[in-house]
């Protein structure tokens, strides 16, 4: 009997084995995940209360609000080379459905407005500073270049390549590629959304996830790792570029383009000035060179004539 009833309690844990593993967030690593019931696993987002459905991607708003959240284990994800934008990360205010809210502000109450993508388009302001709309990203423009291959790529099966691996990783559907270019070794890619279903990934969570990929930063767990092959040959990602634009034109003040044009203004007199300078210098060199020549000659002609 009892060696049946180990029989039993081993096959037992072997059901429930894999059941307790596969609790897990396959789209995001900063997912936390326990199982409520048997085949129920239920998942949230680190430092928050916020559902995760881990069938899709998470919005970026909510990821970068994960990354803020100061947790130790956490931050052994992040490494010393990772690439933000230029204002650096912060951490966001999001609305219950995950995108971004149109005003943004730190710790010192400063302001600014953002796109649906999370990037300022505007000037920096105080608490009372109002952003009126979230403005949509409607175009992100990608660009890449690898590293040399001993084989040459082909333009098509490049763009089936990354068309699949939009695809497949990141929930994209195929016809949110407006284009893909190739001239090795760099690469375009144009997305285009105009308008978001609930039902489509968001062009910039997309974005967001390929940098993190490509910065060695990724969001999926740590056994889901970005490879890109073309044919069977690896594609190896060097350097990334993403462009956001929007579908209206940025709110930055004609203060800042002033300022920029009064720089470039002011460096080009300058150099004007030095040319100058420096022309005037060489011409009464040459002018003195030459007087002192022709008065040489001068006295050469007029000393026999003393004899």
């Amino acid at each position: 009997m009892e060696p049946l009833f180990g029989v039993v309690l081993g096959l037992m844990l072997a059901v429930a084995s894999p059941a307790h593993d596969s609790c897990t967030c396959a789209t995001n690593k900063w997912a936390v995940c326990a199982q409520d019931s048997p085949g129920n696993c239920t998942c949230r987002l680190a430092g928050s209360d916020h559902p995760v459905d881990c069938s899709t991607l998470t919005s970026k708003c909510f990821l970068m609000k994960a990354e803020m959240t100061p947790l130790k284990e956490k931050r052994l994800w992040r490494p010393p080379q990772g690439v933000s934008d230029s204002d650096g990360i912060y951490n966001p205010d999001c609305e219950d459905s995950g995108v971004f809210k149109a005003r943004q502000c730190n710790q010192s109450s400063t302001c600014w407005c953002v796109n649906t993508a999370g990037v300022r388009r505007s000037e920096k302001g105080g608490s009372s500073l109002s952003c009126s709309e979230l403005v949509r990203t409607r175009w992100i423009y990608i660009e890449l270049t690898h590293k040399r291959s001993s084989s040459a790529f082909a333009v098509p099966a490049v763009a089936k390549a990354l068309t699949q691996l939009f695809e497949s990783r990141y929930k994209l559907r195929p016809k949110y590629i407006a284009a893909i270019k190739y001239d090795p070794p760099l690469i375009q890619i144009r997305l285009d959304q105009n308008k978001k279903p609930r039902w489509d990934v968001d062009i910039a969570d997309v974005a967001y996830y390929f940098e993190k990929d490509v910065n060695n930063d990724s969001v999926f767990p740590s056994n889901s790792k970005l490879t890109v092959s073309v044919n069977g040959d690896a594609l190896a990602i060097e350097k990334l570029w993403i462009y956001y634009v929007d579908e209206k034109p940025p709110e930055f003040s004609m203060r800042q383009l002033a300022a920029g044009i009064g720089a470039v203004v002011t460096v080009v007199l300058l150099t004007a000035g030095i040319g100058i300078a420096v022309l005037l210098v060489l011409r009464w060199l040459r002018t003195r060179t030459y007087n002192k020549f022709e008065c040489k000659e001068m006295r050469e002609i007029k000393a026999p004539s003393l004899e």
